[in-house]
């Protein structure tokens, strides 16, 4: 019966069900469904990078029928609100760059998927999806259709272990097994043993190395035939061609010389040429996955949370120390760390931070909140359901919705130098071989295969990467926790610091507080400090603190440490709106509370109002942090120091003597302006940094070319902000700025020392005197100097002060 292949799976077609589309046949009208979306959607250059890209299973019908079921969905799902939900999946499909960009094109499609994103060496694709328009079960369905069925297993995702691929652990295990008795049977030919029994076994020991070179050849070596057949295939040239033509010529050769019986050939030099190429791989391997950025959550996000103890108290905790049925206060603009139940009435939760969309979402008593919302308005209760996750909030804070449009330097210079490393390469082998051939041929193969073995550009791939994995490690143990990698090279670009005054340069620990005005009753007291106790402003903070917490006798608030608050709303700028048992609460500057101040009255002042009723304010005697004088005389000899601020010019004079001259001090600043101010010293050319602590300058930070939000151990950062500072580490950012020069100049010298690797490397193969077998064991080595060298030198720089 004729038969031929299906356009987009490949699989046979029985003339009889032969499917006509467009000029090109299909097996079924699934395979021509999905062609049509592909070509409607100018989307069909996809069967240009591989030959039947929708081969699928076979057995696929009815095996996501338990996808209908909504608890077990509901185990699946990241996150699940209103229109929006989000899923990761593990494809293990994913092998190139056309898997990339066909996975992050789903929204083209299939109609209710907004995006997806691929984590490339995870093989994961994180989508977000509109359940109302579509299901999980049909876009699991749709990916298999299109040759990427994903990998379900609920065990994976309750207990969070994830399947390990062993695959090169077990090519290393039989690369070492052929190279080791290879290089034994190989010792009587390395010495010319004349002796009876070895020259009459000796065809039969040159045949038994031929057998055991073959699975290292064909098993072992697979990857790099692979990888090199598809860079081909793509027209994106990619180290692994030369080694792979190197394994091959040699193992041709080598085979040809059995064969004719002329020698051994060169199977010894073979086999451990592939068992090196492994054993650095799987050191390359080892060594990125030590650089997670996920690796230690602890170490890299150190924000803490407000827990309710069981006697009704309030501590402050790590949110890594947070467990299941453990109950958390979530004050106004604070990020909700984990899944959980609300226990107040009602909540308003804004998702931006999880979905872009800045719409709040109203949640009653019973409701799940998920991990990643922020609190709006009032103060609220909830129970913990899991456990922070390790990498949740890490990843939203890195999302590509905040991310700035920076240059990436390092990745631009590594990307040129592998774009014309591989043809060079190859050009310099093939001439070499052509000059040695006419000379002697044993000369020519070994100098072919050792040109293309040393030459590996492993070392100069990970140069950048590893430099700056150990620069975010050593920042991070010491309380400086940058979003990515780019961050360090924005901040050795900085030439402008523009610094927030109120809960940045000053601190909200310790402050002389004093009152004017009208005597406040115990109610009154009361009634103002569980208005402040769902703020996180600096001001709101420190007032909460110092004011006490009075016992009153009237029955409707007997005893009341925390009184229901029935109305919040923290005007940014501004002050707080609040309702509290009938009572109008104002809280904030003068105008907000609609009192004229005296002009010559220049003071950080917080004002209170109760039912129209004007009462008085409480004053600020701010108290700046520890050695900021010493930190910006340091700084000014570098940069330009810029200060803002929200307040009024009270302490224009003790901000004149406490910091150099020269210093520009800009008072009376609302968060639009801020950002006005930066964006005008970006457009007069300046590299700014701006220092704030995230609440009324989230604007500023995120259109500086680097953010950074001072942390008082709170749980209220902008995402847009590139990096957290401890507030006790403040008067070392003098020190960061410097060591993140330090690192882009060890990137360099690696950089120098990767290339003069290959030319030294090259200069001993083209002559001649580098066998490959050295070649082999000289790569790995020399990814090991570069990462001790920039481990070194990280290290080095990091001791500097």
């Amino acid at each position: 019966m004729d038969t031929q292949n299906c356009f987009h799976c490949g699989l046979d077609i029985i003339k009889e069900d032969e499917i006509i589309f467009d000029a090109k046949s299909f097996c079924c009208n699934g395979c021509k469904t999905v062609y049509e979306i592909f070509s409607l959607n100018d989307m069909s250059c996809y069967y240009d990078f591989e030959k039947s890209p929708g081969a699928t299973p076979q057995d696929i019908k009815g095996k996501y029928d338990f996808l209908d079921n909504e608890s077990i969905v509901s185990k699946l799902l990241e996150f699940e609100e209103n229109s929006t939900a989000i899923i990761s999946l593990n494809i293990p499909h994913i092998h190139c760059s056309s898997c990339i960009w066909i996975l992050e094109n789903l929204q083209r499609l299939q109609k209710g998927i907004s995006t997806s994103q691929v984590n490339f060496p995870e093989k994961k694709v994180r989508i977000t999806y509109n359940p109302e328009i579509v299901t999980i079960k049909s876009i699991v369905y749709l990916l298999s259709s299109i040759g990427y069925e994903p990998y379900i297993s609920l065990e994976n995702y309750e207990t969070g272990d994830n399947k390990v691929d062993r695959t090169l652990t077990y090519k290393l295990g039989v690369a070492f097994f052929c190279f080791g008795n290879v290089m034994l049977l190989s010792f009587p030919e390395y010495f010319e043993v004349k002796e009876y029994w070895l020259d009459q076994y000796r065809g039969f020991f040159r045949w038994l190395i031929f057998a055991l070179a073959m699975p290292s050849f064909f098993y072992s070596a697979s990857g790099y035939y692979v990888s090199a057949y598809k860079s081909i295939k793509t027209k994106m040239l990619n180290i692994d061609i030369p080694i792979a033509l190197g394994i091959m010529v040699m193992f041709v050769r080598s085979a040809f010389d059995i064969i004719m019986d002329y020698g051994s050939g060169f199977f010894d030099s073979l086999t451990g040429l592939i068992f090196f190429m492994l054993l650095g791989k799987m050191f390359q391997i080892k060594t990125y996955s030590f650089l997670s950025f996920e690796r230690d959550f602890k170490s890299y996000f150190p924000i803490a949370i407000t827990k309710i103890k069981a006697d009704s108290s309030e501590e402050s905790v790590p949110i890594y120390e947070v467990e299941k049925g453990d109950r958390l206060l979530i004050r106004n603009q604070e990020l909700i760390p984990v899944d959980g139940i609300l226990i107040s009435e009602q909540a308003e939760i804004d998702y931006s931070f999880v979905t872009g969309e800045a719409v709040a979402i109203a949640k009653k008593s019973g409701d799940k909140v998920f991990a990643g919302g922020k609190q709006i308005g009032k103060v609220i209760e909830m129970e913990v359901l899991h456990s922070v996750s390790q990498s949740y909030l890490t990843q939203l804070w890195s999302n590509d919705v905040f991310q700035k449009n920076v240059e990436q330097k390092h990745k631009t210079i590594t990307d040129s130098i592998s774009r014309y490393f591989t043809p060079i390469l190859l050009l310099i082998a093939f001439s070499s071989f052509g000059y040695w051939i006419f000379i002697d041929a044993n000369i020519a193969f070994n100098v072919f295969t050792a040109v293309l073995i040393v030459a590996c550009p492993c070392a100069l791939a990970l140069t950048a990467p590893f430099t700056f994995g150990n620069v975010l490690r050593i920042m991070g143990k010491q309380k400086f926790y940058l979003k990515n990698a780019l961050v360090i090279e924005q901040l050795a670009k900085v030439d402008t610091i523009v610094f927030d005054k109120t809960g940045t340069i000053t601190t909200n620990k310790k402050s002389n507080i004093s009152y004017e005005g009208d005597e406040l009753s115990d109610e009154n007291l009361l009634l103002i400090k569980n208005v402040l106790r769902a703020s996180n402003h600096p001001l709101s903070r420190m007032l909460y603190d110092y004011l006490p917490l009075p016992i009153l006798e009237n029955k409707s608030t007997s005893n009341a440490k925390k009184m229901k608050v029935d109305y919040f709303e923290e005007i940014v700028g501004k002050g707080i709106k609040s309702q509290i048992f009938g009572y109008h609460i104002l809280i904030g500057s003068a105008a907000f509370v609609e009192k004229i101040e005296n002009s010559n009255l220049q003071q950080t002042s917080v004002h209170i109002k109760i039912d129209e009723v004007y009462y008085g304010k409480f004053i600020f005697n701010n108290q700046y942090r520890d050695g900021l004088e010493e930190l910006f005389n340091v700084l000014s000899k570098q940069y330009k120091i810029k200060v803002l601020s929200g307040d009024n010019e009270g302490e224009r004079s003790v901000l004149e003597e406490l910091l150099p001259k020269g210093t520009e001090l800009v008072f009376n600043q609302k968060p639009e302006q801020k950002l006005e101010f930066i964006k005008n010293l970006q457009d007069s050319g300046s590299n700014v940094m701006m220092v704030g602590d995230g609440l009324n300058d989230a604007g500023a930070l995120a259109q500086s070319n680097v953010g950074i939000s001072i942390s008082e151990n709170v749980n209220v950062f902008s995402p847009a902000c590139d990096a957290i500072l401890d507030a006790t580490e403040f008067k070392k950012l003098n020190y960061f700025l410097n060591f993140s020069k330090n690192s882009i100049t060890t990137i360099k010298m690696s950089f120098a020392l990767s290339l003069l690797y290959n030319v030294v490397g090259l200069s001993f193969a083209v002559t001649g005197n580098l066998l490959p077998l050295v070649a082999a064991i000289i790569m790995p080595l020399s990814t090991i100097t570069i990462v001790s060298f920039v481990t070194v030198m990280s290290s080095y720089y990091s001791k500097k002060k």
